[in-house]
């Protein structure tokens, strides 16, 4: 079994910052791509940031730049550094990774998911 756990979420007020870690663990062979998305209260889940095990990175627009996403492939982490935080980031946010359990030839990779840490960015 894949296990995504999440932290680093919390209560920030209007123009903080935080850093969400995002760390694999379990049984596979290999993750190639890990990202992070969010849900906000009656809305539907959305990309925030992708990357690659390259490093190659896509974002949402809009984010404006303030949103940096990083991995430790050694740790099989992921990290989302969120600067200028505004109340309308206000979300779940989730990690995501698509990862091959076994080394079959088959090339195929599962998308797996946290359970979600909780962003809350008012005054």
């Amino acid at each position: 079994q894949v296990q995504l756990v999440e932290s680093g979420g919390g209560l920030v007020q209007p123009g903080g910052s935080l850093k969400l870690s995002c760390a694999a663990s379990g049984n596979f062979f290999d993750i190639i791509g890990m990202a992070w998305y969010r849900q906000a209260p009656g809305k539907q889940r959305e990309l925030v940031a992708a990357i690659i095990r390259g490093g190659k990175t896509n974002y949402k627009d809009l984010l404006g730049g303030r949103f940096t996403i990083s991995r430790d492939n050694t740790q099989n982490t992921v990290y989302l550094q969120m600067n200028d935080l505004k109340p309308e980031d206000t979300a779940v946010y989730y990690c995501n990774a698509d990862v091959q359990i076994r080394d079959d030839g088959s090339g195929t990779y599962y998308p797996y998911w946290g359970h979600g840490t909780q962003v809350n960015v008012s005054s």
